[in-house]
């Protein structure tokens, strides 16, 4: 099962998981890889799995697209609604908040810091889903539902512009995706984390052999 060992608890919060999305990059197969990550951290570092497995599967429990001006508010506001749910399932008030914090703060565009044990290990399970072969295919899923290009073809590496990765999504490799291995919060998370990132920075050399343009990613 997806969510072993704690079936029973994901038979009771999948059904407030997930709203009505066609968003593929935020869906079921997404909590079920952040949760697969979640159990390898926790392995080795610890940590509360009831709590962890309630913020992998409240942490998109509302659905916000990523070129929305409330993005950086998503984690703020799923865990607000993650509290009500777990209220209304009489969870204890500490519990809770153990819950929200870890989902509140796993949000990169929110910027916030993982306090906790779980909460860091709740943000380094999601960014590894944005590093690795998960990440480029994510990444490219999402610019074409955003309508972006593949990338500029008059200056594929943006030598002589600015990074635009709204325009192209090639660019959202160097203005996020080559910096996130730098940011884990575990011991585990950052060895894992460095693994994807090789093999992000190796997609990205082939990429830009394939399209006839030399370069070598950074970072």
């Amino acid at each position: 099962m997806p969510f072993t060992p704690l079936t029973d608890l994901a038979a009771t919060l999948l059904p407030h998981a997930l709203e009505p999305s066609e968003d593929g990059a935020h869906d079921l197969s997404h909590l079920q890889r952040v949760w697969h990550n979640v159990r390898s951290i926790q392995a080795e570092e610890g940590g509360d799995l009831e709590v962890l497995l309630a913020a992998v599967l409240l942490h998109d429990c509302v659905a916000v697209e990523k070129n929305s001006p409330l993005r950086s508010k998503a984690s703020t506001l799923a865990a607000d609604k993650a509290g009500e749910i777990l209220q209304g399932l009489a969870w204890q008030p500490e519990t809770i908040a153990a819950v929200t914090h870890a989902i509140e703060t796993h949000s990169f565009s929110a910027g916030l810091t993982p306090v906790t044990l779980e909460a860091k290990i709740m943000q380094d399970a999601d960014r590894l889903d944005s590093l690795g072969m998960i990440g480029v295919a994510r990444t490219f899923y999402i610019a074409g539902r955003m309508g972006s290009g593949l990338y500029d073809p008059a200056d594929p590496t943006a030598q002589h512009r600015e990074y635009d990765d709204k325009r192209f999504c090639l660019d959202h490799f160097q203005t996020k995706l080559l910096h996130l291995a730098g940011g884990f919060q575990t011991p585990t998370g950052q060895r894992m984390a460095l693994a994807r990132h090789e093999r992000l920075k190796g997609f990205m050399d082939l990429f830009i052999e394939e399209i006839g343009t030399p370069y070598s990613a950074a970072g």
